[in-house]
């Protein structure tokens, strides 16, 4: 079993900087779990401490059915894989990737196995004899995964693993890691930045903001029906308009859009809500509205426009057949509108 959990996980530096607040978190056996936030969210202090890399200022860790807040690193049963690699430059990849089983006094011929084995599924055969100097970024990130896969641990913790390599091997990378994930049937704790690392490689996904939770769900639900405004806007583009609800309908800019009973009284006697908008749901539907083009972003098969809608700035995916400074058509459907409370952020289920 490498299930993880985090109770009342809580990190202070002192009185008056909390860190972490009282995170829960129940990470599956064999799960693929992304910790996704802004810089400063605090999801790599949580890595750190899963790894005992951090201390703990209150709760529980627990590794399996194992409480570890205070087992050290190297008997947690753990590898983590870091942003800058962390490889030793005077030694070969061979070595890099043996240095943890060596420091086990692990039996030679053990570790020529378990090395020459992690070589051939990371495509790294050829390269045992070079110093990490030798390699590329791409070959220097799959270093560092072998030297964590070569201990069979029961969770692998990644810290921001491919913030330091180009936007195509990035998206290569991707597709290895989740392949690697698969193949080696174990958990994965994986830390980004990148909404778009989060919603391609997640089984699930954690939003972070301040030290708080603000939504844990697959990468569907997250972007479908994300829990607030912040997550809305973190994952995926989102336009947000202020709205009013007036004479059984929606009013913004000059768009009314007629609404149900039964949808008013979801409302709550709201009479004033922000919307969400998806620039894809923003090209199509019976209630349509002009806009002018202020910028747009040439996309290939799209393009991205952005405009003012009564002073809120906002964008859509469309055809490239448009120009800057054109009056354009568009219009939408209320179906694929979310609404949010307009104090607290929240998502009012409709």
């Amino acid at each position: 079993m490498s299930k993880v959990s985090l109770k009342n996980l809580c990190k202070s530096y002192d009185k008056s900087k909390t860190i972490i607040n009282n995170i829960n978190l129940e990470i599956a056996d064999k799960e693929f779990i992304v910790l996704v936030g802004a810089s400063g969210c605090g999801k790599s202090t949580i890595l750190r401490m899963i790894a005992g890399l951090e201390d703990i200022t209150s709760g529980e860790i627990i590794i399996g059915d194992r409480v570890v807040n205070n087992v050290h690193p190297k008997d947690r049963d753990i590898a983590f894989v870091f942003q800058s690699y962390a490889l030793y430059p005077h030694m070969s990849v061979y070595d890099n990737i043996a240095f943890g089983l060596k420091m086990r006094k692990t039996d030679k011929k053990i570790i020529d196995e378990k090395v020459r084995e992690v070589a051939e599924v990371l495509d790294l055969t050829q390269y045992l004899d070079r110093k990490p100097k030798q390699l590329s970024g791409g070959q220097r990130q799959r270093v560092a995964l072998g030297r964590a896969m070569v201990r069979n641990p029961k969770v692998f913790l990644m810290d921001e693993p491919l913030s330091n390599l180009d936007a195509k091997l990035r998206v290569q990378m991707r597709s290895e890691i989740k392949k690697l994930h698969k193949r080696l049937d174990t958990t994965f704790i994986y830390v980004t930045h990148d909404q778009t690392e989060a919603l391609t490689m997640g089984d699930r996904i954690v939003v972070l903001d301040k030290g708080v939770i603000q939504q844990v769900d697959t990468p569907q639900n997250i972007y479908s029906h994300p829990a607030n405004t912040f997550v809305a806007g973190f994952i995926g583009q989102m336009n947000f308009i202020d709205a009013v609800v007036e004479n059984n309908g929606i009013k913004f800019a000059d768009v009314f859009i007629p609404i149900s009973e039964e949808m008013l009284a979801k409302f709550g006697g709201r009479k004033e809500l922000t919307l969400g908008i998806r620039p894809e749901n923003m090209t199509f539907g019976e209630h349509k509205f002009t806009v002018d083009v202020e910028i747009s972003e040439m996309l290939g098969s799209e393009k991205i426009a952005y405009f003012d809608i009564q002073g809120q700035k906002c964008s859509a995916k469309l055809a490239p057949d448009y120009e800057i400074g054109q009056t354009i058509e568009l219009a939408l459907n209320y179906e694929n509108i979310l609404f949010f409370d307009k104090q607290s952020g929240k998502r009012i289920d409709i």
